[in-house]
């Protein structure tokens, strides 16, 4: 199978650390070349300069500071996502009165975030594997930011929806993406490790979109006009909630190379040698160690003749360009990839509707356990009152602070999950983590569902929480391993796109029952989580793996 990489259009000036060596080729105009995945064979001795494996190049860049820096720059655009996402959830309890909208509405609300990751997974992966991984993530998380931000100033509930629909587009980009860049740097034995660390910066934006929602939206402080538009403290909170995406997408444009992998198999030599070189510079600061030269076993890349230029038809490069992007789908369902890929589409669609068809709407349930009782047995008797009586601002404000308070709780409950994580990864594999972690979330979701009091609720919510942060890492961690450089990206974009179309559903779903049935959705989420868990069994193990 060829690759069609599309060359020019490069930055002149590049940052210190990008990686981007200043003796590259560069073509000029829009051409195509094909390039091979098949290796340069390495001969190890008889050379001067030493031809290396990406394997053996990452080994003797060493681990240490680069690895650390990386961890904290990708870490914060994890957590930017998760306050991107999870901020339309805390801001429903108020912002429903001021966009007078019905739990249909909300459910489209909470949807649309999911819709635009789904749209932008796939392209973003495919493009992350085409043009590399750092370009991509600086867009991805400029559009997230800004869109994000602008939604803010919304006075319509479908401009609104659209807004953080684009912020979504955003989203889906810069999630599976970063976890490819990531884990294209770490030495073998510490990645299971180090990707489980990645994934805890989740929990920090979580909680740090709690804890802002928890400190801003009830505050009176924070409400004044803005011209016709009564700017209420819940727009002020979306606001806050675009600053970690935009400062992410700064970070990676000033300081943060492209993958090595990616330049090797991409053909960039002296690119990917230089990014060793800053890696093994900032690693063994201060201990007089010197990098000895070496080559790299990088894949071939046929500059002679071009393959096919702009002569072609529109519609013909049009169809050639579908054609590219939907291959790496292809290969996926085919040969030896196809039973692993058929298992992770089932559990990330499980996972994806169960966690975020409940997570997006703790808020609301909690609200409406204020006066005692489980979440469900009061859902009827809201929906009978609300149906009685329009929506009113009344009713939301003065806004109660407990319910921000519970979700705080909820989101630094995954902190157990997240060391348990750390620590257990890379003895007992993302394979035995992912199956049992989904099995206990079903159960803890049924007895959510079983509960009568608030307090039991929370309980089994917090339990909740602290059992699917780890089923999540778990995927992490195998979804980076299951498959190969030139997959990679587009794999995850993909099945990233699966679980978004999950969550819509998960969404929709609650929004259309929770007043009428809320046991439908709740025992669906937890009878899907028992089916992920199944699955995830025929999953192969991949404990400290290579990367392909």
């Amino acid at each position: 199978m060829s690759h069609h990489v599309h060359t020019g259009d490069r930055e002149a000036r590049e940052p210190l650390l990008t990686g981007e060596h200043p003796e590259r080729d560069s073509d000029e105009g829009e051409i195509i070349f094909d390039r091979s995945t098949s290796n340069i064979p390495c001969d190890p001795g008889g050379n001067a300069k030493r031809r290396l494996t990406y394997e053996e190049a990452v080994e003797e860049a060493g681990f240490g500071s680069f690895h650390w820096l990386l961890l904290v720059v990708c870490g914060w655009a994890n957590a930017s996502d998760a306050v991107e996402i999870l901020c339309v959830s805390f801001l429903l309890p108020t912002a429903r009165c001021d966009l007078l909208l019905s739990s249909s509405d909300m459910g489209l609300l909470t949807s649309s975030i999911f819709l635009g990751m789904m749209v932008g997974g796939y392209m973003w992966g495919y493009l992350a594997d085409q043009r590399g991984r750092r370009r991509v993530l600086v867009v991805s998380l400029t559009v997230n930011g800004v869109f994000g931000g602008l939604a803010s100033v919304a006075p319509w509930f479908w401009l609104f929806l659209l807004l953080r629909f684009i912020s979504g587009i955003g989203v889906g980009g810069s999630i599976p993406v970063i976890f490819s860049y990531f884990s294209e740097f770490m030495p073998r034995l510490r990645r299971g490790a180090m990707i489980s660390a990645l994934a805890t910066f989740w929990m920090a934006g979580n909680i740090l979109a709690a804890g802002l929602a928890w400190l801003v939206i009830p505050r009176t402080w924070a409400h004044f006009s803005l011209g016709t538009l009564d700017f209420q403290s819940w727009r002020l909170f979306v606001v806050l909630c675009s600053v970690p995406s935009l400062t992410s997408a700064l970070l990676f444009r000033l300081f943060m190379p492209e993958s090595p992998k990616f330049l090797m198999e991409a053909g960039r030599e002296k690119e990917a040698i230089h990014v060793f070189q800053v890696m093994f510079k900032l690693n063994m600061w201060g201990k007089g160690k010197t990098l000895p030269e070496f080559g790299l076993c990088t894949s071939s890349k046929q500059r002679g003749g071009p393959v096919e230029t702009r002569t072609r038809s529109r519609r013909e490069r049009l169809a050639g360009s579908l054609k590219k992007a939907l291959a790496p789908v292809k290969q996926m369902f085919n040969g030896p990839l196809k039973s692993r890929s058929i298992a992770l589409l089932i559990v990330f669609y499980c996972i994806s509707f169960g966690y975020y068809g409940l997570w997006m709407w703790f808020p609301e349930l909690f609200e409406r356990m204020e006066n005692g009782g489980s979440p469900c047995a009061n859902a009827n008797a809201s929906s009978s009152s609300s149906a009685a009586s329009p929506l009113h601002n009344q009713s939301c404000y003065p806004v109660k602070t407990a319910v921000y308070m519970e979700g705080f709780i909820i989101a630094a409950s995954n902190l157990p999950g997240n060391i348990f994580t750390i620590f257990m990864i890379d003895r007992l594999g993302g394979k035995a983590l992912l199956s049992c972690s989904l099995m206990v979330s079903s159960l803890s979701v049924f007895l959510i569902y079983v509960v009568q009091t608030k307090v039991q609720s929370l309980v089994l919510s917090c339990v909740f929480s602290g059992v699917s942060v780890i089923t999540w890492n778990a995927l992490d961690v195998l979804g980076t391993e299951l498959y190969p450089t030139q997959l990679r990206s587009s794999a995850l974009g993909f099945f990233t796109g699966v679980g978004r179309v999950a969550a819509i559903m998960g969404n929709l779903a609650f929004g259309r029952l929770v007043d009428t049935n809320c046991s439908v959705p709740v025992l669906l989420v937890s009878a899907l989580l028992l089916t992920g868990g199944l699955v995830a069994l025929v999953l192969p193990q991949t404990r400290q793996t290579e990367l392909t």
